[in-house]
């Protein structure tokens, strides 16, 4: 038997797991590494801690009993995106990697906005937000000159940790297209862009496709890691594009739904003239000359784990969400939206906050928790309504994460979002995806889909329930008025936040 390595590179963690080529993990390893918050509203970490985690990991993989090292044809990766890794003539960091969740960057957002004008959304098809990495690459020319000064390249996590590996310098596609430098439709970084803001060309490394071969390992890291040299390396994708790999979300139709921390809806897309105006994320998809569009719920999970920590902190998840299953739809007239830490789809806004509406003295623990699983649902499908109103179909979605995991949730996203949802048999999501990449780059497979067909595999299937679909379609318009009439309330308590 032949194995394939996909490693996810997270904010908190990095996992690794070793695919066999029927699709089953024969084992997986993690480590994790710590998180930077110098002042409010910064996340950075260091990127060598990724690479030592991940040579553990590897290690690990490599050395599991009944595995011979050999067997493993190839590596690939899933990232987290946006975050910016600055390197030095030789190769080295210049200071601490920006992640995707730093917020310090509204300045340079503005100063994009009025730099490019209409051109940000025509080339890069994406608002200028605070994650992105551009932004960041602006922030520290303008507030750490010294550092910048030294930068002569830029990188994004995985990307990092893979040239470390291999000592090759690459960027994918669909990584890529998070930074606000790259013409999404024309695959090309953006000579407009990049002459807008003074930054050359030689700045960018060279793209790949996300199946592209891009080295082998270094002796070094052959020898730290257990593995042989000759292991094929292969380029990775942003951590949306492998979990919608990973999904099977590989053709016109399919969307998933992701409910981890924050909430993310994706869908597959072909047009690569289709216009969303801004309002969801469009970038490359891991599949060659595809793309996906997606909308972003910030606090999702976190919605729920916020409730539980603060209404049930000595219970399980289970025993939080008893009864919740016998509430009908609507929650007993509750309505909760999920803006604990502001949103992203389709209000861009970090002051916005949560708020529950509708609360009488019949309300019991279960329809608050059942009003949070709703509002969480409502906000996805605030992405789902937009594809729609856009000319997408809508008709499958694969649930992955929390909100997989609980048969009442499936049944409520079905309904609210009237739609068949999946879940999945063996969920690894952009784990499984990134090993999903390497095994189509190895050769074992003629396409993806094929990978797909092989590797992903359903599990139960929820349809819409006509009478609960016919509630929630009304409780939803309710839903989408809340923003615009609770906004100015919002943005006047803001100065007394703690």
């Amino acid at each position: 038997m032949s194995y394939v390595i996909g490693i996810d590179l997270g904010t908190s963690a990095v996992k690794a797991l070793l695919v066999d080529r029927n699709g089953t993990v024969a084992a997986e390893a993690s480590r994790s590494y710590p998180l930077f918050h110098e002042h409010s509203g910064w996340s950075e970490q260091r990127p060598d801690d990724w690479v030592d985690a991940t040579i553990e990991a590897l290690h690990e993989l490599a050395s599991t009993a009944g595995i011979d090292a050999a067997a493993i044809e190839g590596i690939s990766f899933s990232g987290q995106m946006h975050g910016l890794v600055l390197l030095d003539e030789e190769g080295n960091p210049v200071r601490n990697a920006i992640l995707w969740n730093d917020t310090r960057t509204t300045e340079q957002c503005r100063e994009i906005e009025r730099t490019l004008g209409g051109k940000l959304l025509s080339v890069t098809r994406n608002p200028a937000l605070e994650g992105f990495t551009l932004p960041k690459i602006l922030w520290v020319r303008q507030y750490e000159p010294e550092a910048f000064a030294k930068a002569k390249l830029f990188l994004l996590p995985k990307d990092y940790l893979r040239y470390r590996l291999t000592g090759e310098l690459h960027m994918d596609y669909s990584d890529a297209a998070g930074t606000l430098l790259l013409d999404v439709a024309g695959k090309a970084w953006s000579n407009e862009v990049l002459e807008a803001f003074g930054l050359s060309a030689s700045f960018c490394p060279p793209l790949v496709e996300s199946h592209g071969l891009v080295g082998t390992l270094l002796p070094q890291m052959a020898e730290r890691t257990g593995m042989p040299a000759a292991t094929k390396v292969f380029a990775g994708g942003a951590d949306n594009a492998c979990g919608a790999i990973g999904s099977g979300i590989l053709s016109e139709g399919l969307t998933l739904c992701s409910i981890g921390t924050s909430g993310v809806i994706l869908s597959y897309e072909n047009d690569k003239t289709k216009d969303f105006a801004g309002k969801v994320h469009f970038f490359n998809h891991g599949k060659e000359d595809s793309f996906y569009v997606m909308g972003v719920t910030l606090a999702a999970g976190y919605s729920l784990s916020w409730f539980k920590k603060t209404f049930a902190p000595n219970e399980s998840f289970d025993q939080l969400l008893e009864g919740v299953g016998d509430v009908k739809p609507g929650a007993g007239g509750l309505l909760f939206t999920p803006y604990l830490v502001g949103e992203r789809t389709p209000h861009a806004d970090s002051v916005i906050r949560a708020s529950f509406i509708g609360v009488d003295g019949s309300h019991e623990r279960k329809h608050f928790a059942r009003a949070v699983m709703e509002g969480i649902t409502f906000s996805l499908n605030e992405s789902v309504d937009m594809f729609r109103r856009a000319g997408k179909t809508v008709g499958t979605i694969i649930s992955i994460g929390g909100g997989a995991q609980n048969p009442v949730w499936l049944q409520m996203q079905a309904d609210i979002f009237n739609a068949d949802v999946v879940a999945l048999e063996n969920e690894q999501g952009p784990g499984l995806g990134a090993a999903m990449l390497a095994a189509y780059g190895s050769g074992w497979f003629d396409s993806l889909k094929s990978c797909a067909d092989k590797f992903v595999k359903h599990a139960d299937s929820y349809s819409p329930q006509p009478e609960a679909a016919a509630a929630y379609e009304d409780i939803f318009k309710v839903y989408q008025q809340v923003y615009e009439q609770t906004r100015s309330l919002n943005e006047a308590i803001a100065p007394y936040r703690g």
